[in-house]
């Protein structure tokens, strides 16, 4: 295990799949910190700040949508990817919503989750960290995007990494209509279907309950119907 590596909190309470999860993302260079429950996951993740967590939603002391949503509620922020156990449309709507960034349905391939978690980690601190600096201003908000910050006046607003990623996309095209397909391609790198355009929906409601003043009438992450998202001038 190579020091400076990217650290990933794998959070499994099956021993056979959590080893084979954990040698794939060895051999792709990640540093991988297994531990079997929620409530472990959770004290390891606040305290050494993993860049990633791969969180499965059946564990021995809780479900994985729950513990997401502690983790969120305690301050973690780092990249959220969840194992679902089936392909049901509302256990996807409901990782995402209770604070996941993205998710991998089981049964799943290797190469499958290595793309999501690459992905996330590029979003998150490769072209994220490196592309900009300096602030945008978007109606009251302040987006400071060398520290990672949003401020509504005095007022520190806390984003996910793939939050403050997508804020940012929709301030650099202000005013401009942009479809799921453009918005999943800019965030997350994905090919545009249906399942993935979820996440952009699902996202959008979680960045609007942030930064919007009254979540229930948006006034300025505004729905374009039949086409997509624009945030407003």
């Amino acid at each position: 295990m190579i020091s400076h590596a990217q650290k990933i909190l794998l959070i499994e309470d099956d021993a056979a799949v959590a080893h084979s999860l954990r040698d794939g993302l060895e051999r792709d260079g990640y540093a991988v910190i297994w531990k079997d429950t929620g409530n472990d996951g959770i004290r390891f993740a606040r305290e050494h700040s993993p860049h990633l967590i791969v969180l499965d939603v059946r564990l021995p002391d809780g479900t994985g949508f729950e513990f997401c949503h502690k983790l969120r509620q305690q301050g973690v922020y780092q990249p959220i990817l969840m194992l679902t156990v089936r392909r049901d449309e509302m256990d996807k709507v409901r990782g995402l919503e209770m604070g996941a960034d993205d998710y991998v349905t089981k049964p799943y391939s290797l190469r499958e989750l290595l793309s999501r978690v690459r992905a996330l980690l590029r979003r998150a601190y490769g072209e994220l960290s490196l592309s900009d600096s300096g602030v945008l201003y978007v109606s009251d908000l302040a987006i400071d995007r060398s520290r990672g910050q949003v401020r509504r006046g005095e007022k520190l607003i806390f984003l996910t990494p793939i939050e403050f990623r997508l804020l940012i996309y929709l301030a650099r095209h202000q005013g401009q209509v942009l479809t799921r397909a453009q918005i999943l391609d800019a965030v997350w790198g994905y090919n545009s279907n249906s399942e993935n355009e979820r996440i952009v929906n699902v996202h959008i409601r979680r960045l609007r309950e942030k930064v919007e003043i009254d979540p229930s009438t948006p006034s300025l992450i505004l729905t374009v119907p039949g086409m997509g998202y624009r945030l407003a001038v």
